[in-house]
């Protein structure tokens, strides 16, 4: 943390906390409406203190964390972690639901992923908007 200095740039901070690998994708979700500070909309230049609640939604994941330290510059992974705190609920959230991801299906699978020439013949019967055979 630089001497002196009590606040950052949401944008830079969530960089920094390795949220996103880049501050333009930090900065693109921040604009996308992904990140709420102390449950406001935020804005790219909004400036995070100590004790700040952050929402942010990263990959389908909703992190709720709070803000134990500031730091503009990327550091080690470590000091990342050291940088907030994630919320019990929050945390209950993520694992549940990467576990329903784990026992979701993965789509075409059964098969493959492309799909067989009859399956491409139904599809442009549908697409065609003819009647779809009885088979399915």
């Amino acid at each position: 943390m630089a001497p002196n200095q009590g606040h950052v740039r949401i944008d830079r901070w969530l960089w920094a906390a390795r949220f996103f690998k880049t501050r333009s994708l930090a900065a693109e979700a921040i604009q996308a409406g992904h990140v709420q500070v102390n449950r406001t909309r935020a804005k790219s230049a909004k400036e995070v203190r100590p004790g700040d609640v952050i929402d942010l939604t990263v990959h389908d994941y909703h992190w709720t964390v709070v803000v134990r330290d500031i730091e503009e510059r990327r550091g080690t992974a470590a000091r990342a972690q050291e940088l907030y705190e994630e919320t019990p609920e929050s945390a209950a959230r993520r694992e549940h639901q990467r576990a329903e991801y784990k026992l979701a299906p993965v789509p075409g699978a059964d098969r493959g992923a492309r799909p067989t020439k009859r399956d491409r013949r139904r599809i442009e019967q549908v697409r065609r908007g003819l009647d779809a055979p009885d088979e399915f």
